[in-house]
């Protein structure tokens, strides 16, 4: 959004206004917008008072990751005006009974753009119904559609979904009530830099945002507790009406200039949150994982797990995906230190923390609850895909439903059964999540380097089997390394 009032002056003669000069250089160049300056935050005691202007179809960002920073307050507020036909931009959508789920109960939604459907089962049987419209967005993606909202970058060109359907386009995003695809995603545009194929994506702004936060001085600064920032952050830069409910409002300067973390030019509307349920998603803590620590060898994911957190290296930087990878973290070497990242930002992951130091406002990509060692940070999820795309980790560990032999991933969730072919296939069946991305490939039963263009070759091989098992069950060719070993697990 261009400023307001442009003002631009320099030595010598002014133009006046209206009348075109030779050079800025040589003049003064003065442009008019019919606006009224931005008043200064308002502050609000009524949530329901601070969101009824939110009117019917509007398009509203809604913060938070999981459950972890939603606006409890300023949601249920919505839920009292009965505003409806909501397009959301989200990172994902709640669960069934709270957070955004509580309006989906009441079908006040109309479109949802987010990144993660996650467990809302009522989201997804309205959005088979022909009742909801998805439109699934890969999450770094998102965080930079509405970074760039914020901006005023109208688009922008990322590597990110080239080959999948996010740039082929296909992707359902609305059915019909029986069951045809009555709005599908369109293709996006492609270009090439350097020998790396990207694709158009257009930023996203919102009438309003709706933004928690933990505390705003009279000013109408913003500041985050822990990883709570997550989405919050750049949604606050991308709406017309910024509308943030915090849990502390106190006077100017109580925090110093350079603790602020949004400042009060993207503010516009402040309230102090009645009450905070602040529900936990996944409750994790150190004694519930000192008892799964005892699982053996004979569990196929402690297998993986444990071959996978040979991966890890002195100093690295490392992002985990949700479910197996995620527990890699437990096996690291107490002899090595690997700074774990998490795109909900968070930089410097610890263990699960003890029951009496579990916090609503801290948790990982997978929902559940965890510590920071010291010398961690905490950053919004803009900053944290940046920090992926920036090339800026070492490694990156994902789970898989299905890889090809030239490193291409499938790791959506679709609706239907799962497929009983081979995992590791001459071309995925699934969706793809990225193409040629994946290096390496850990089963329980082996291990393959990908090769972009010549395939796969095994490396590792699981105690008791042979080539021969393998290639029974995996669904292409491959090569053999000529020092292939034992397949190695981290000792205790």
């Amino acid at each position: 959004m261009a400023a307001r009032r442009l003002l631009a002056a320099a030595l010598g003669s002014c133009v006046p206004a209206g009348r075109a000069g030779p050079a800025l250089s040589q003049g003064c160049f003065r442009r008019s917008f019919a606006t009224s300056p931005r008043p200064r935050a308002k502050f609000y005691t009524d949530p329901v008072e601070m969101v009824k202007d939110i009117s019917d179809g509007a398009t509203i960002m809604v913060g938070g990751f999981g459950l972890c920073g939603i606006p409890e307050n300023l949601i249920a507020a919505l839920l009292r005006t009965g505003v409806k036909d909501l397009k959301v931009v989200s990172s994902n959508v709640g669960v069934e009974d709270f957070g955004l789920g509580l309006l989906m109960a009441t079908k006040q939604i109309r479109r949802v753009v987010c990144s993660y459907v996650g467990e809302n089962t009522l989201c997804e049987s309205q959005y088979l119904a022909g009742e909801l419209e998805l439109e699934l967005t890969p999450q770094g993606t998102l965080a930079e559609r509405i970074r760039a909202g914020g901006a005023g970058v109208p688009a922008f060109y990322t590597p990110t979904g080239y080959g999948t359907l996010v740039q082929e386009g296909g992707t359902p995003i609305r059915y019909a009530p029986d069951g045809h695809l009555a709005i599908m995603s369109q293709p996006r545009e492609v270009r090439e830099f350097g020998e790396e194929h990207c694709l158009l994506e257009r930023a996203i702004r919102a009438d309003f945002a709706l933004i928690k936060g933990w505390k705003a001085d009279r000013e109408g600064n913003v500041i985050f507790r822990k990883s709570a920032r997550n989405f919050n952050a750049p949604m606050c830069k991308a709406a017309d009406v910024t509308a943030v409910e915090v849990e502390e409002i106190v006077e100017v300067g109580t925090f110093p200039p350079e603790d602020i973390h949004v400042p009060s030019i993207y503010v516009d509307r402040v309230i102090k949150g009645p009450k905070y349920e602040k529900r936990i998603e996944r409750l994790r803590f150190r004694e519930q994982q000192a008892g799964e620590a005892k699982v053996g060898d004979k569990d196929i994911r402690t297998r993986i797990i444990k071959r996978a957190a040979l991966e890890f290296e002195d100093g690295m930087f490392a992002n985990l995906g949700i479910g197996i990878p995620l527990l890699a973290s437990n096996f690291i070497s107490p002899n090595m230190t690997v700074h774990l990242h998490s795109e909900n930002g968070v930089l410097g992951l610890g263990p699960f923390p003890p029951r009496a130091e579990v916090d609503a406002d801290l948790i990982n990509a997978g929902k559940e609850t965890v510590s920071v060692f010291p010398g961690g940070s905490f950053f919004g999820s803009d900053e944290s895909f940046a920090m992926i795309r920036g090339g800026h980790l070492h490694l990156t560990m994902l789970g898989a439903m299905q890889v090809s032999q030239y490193g291409d991933l499938a790791n959506w969730m679709i609706p239907g059964k799962k497929s009983n072919t081979p995992k590791i296939m001459d071309k995925c069946t699934m969706p793809l999540t990225g193409k040629r991305c994946v290096d390496r490939i850990i089963t329980e039963k082996a291990v393959f380097d990908v090769h972009k263009k010549k395939g796969l070759t095994l490396v590792e091989l699981w105690k008791g089997l042979t080539v021969d098992d393998i290639k029974k069950i995996t669904g292409c060719a491959f090569a053999v390394c000529p020092n292939l070993r034992p397949m190695q697990q981290v000792t205790p």
